[in-house]
């Protein structure tokens, strides 16, 4: 079964523009097209759309997306260098993933401080201290009176 670039738009949860834009930069070059010159996704296509978008979506660029694709294109000769490459947008991932956890932690703890029955108690006091710091520094207040 095959799909119009609207039916692997749907499939996909991709724009009709998107799919054009990724062809347009070398990430589908597996895409084949029908006689009257119309894209036409496969089953397996979808399976490597899905594989770019996740690259995409945990933020490896489109060129290293693109040298991962060509790598597919090669066939099992470039298992090594796809499992490289793979690897090493494996170590960003988790490094980006430890990043937000430690945002996420400074969230928590300021959604936990604005959740205390002495909220407002606890701000005047993180103010006064930014205040003195401030002013032991000869630096002019940013806070309101």
């Amino acid at each position: 079964m095959t799909y119009s670039i609207k039916e692997a738009a749907q499939r996909s949860n991709l724009s009709i523009y998107t799919l054009r834009f990724y062809d347009k930069q070398g990430l589908l070059p597996f895409v084949a097209r029908n006689k009257a010159g119309y894209r036409e996704f496969t089953e397996g296509d979808l399976q490597l759309l899905h594989t770019v978008c996740c690259l995409k979506n945990t933020g490896m660029k489109i060129k290293d997306i693109r040298r991962y694709i060509a790598y597919v294109m090669q066939g099992p000769k470039t298992v090594d260098e796809r499992r490289a490459l793979l690897q090493e947008h494996r170590t960003a991932v988790l490094e980006k993933q430890q990043e937000i956890q430690r945002n996420l932690a400074e969230i928590d703890f300021k959604l936990s401080l604005y959740s205390a029955s002495d909220a407002e108690d606890l701000v005047r006091q993180e103010i006064a201290a930014a205040v003195a710091e401030k002013k032991q520094n000869q630096l002019p207040n940013p806070f309101p009176a």
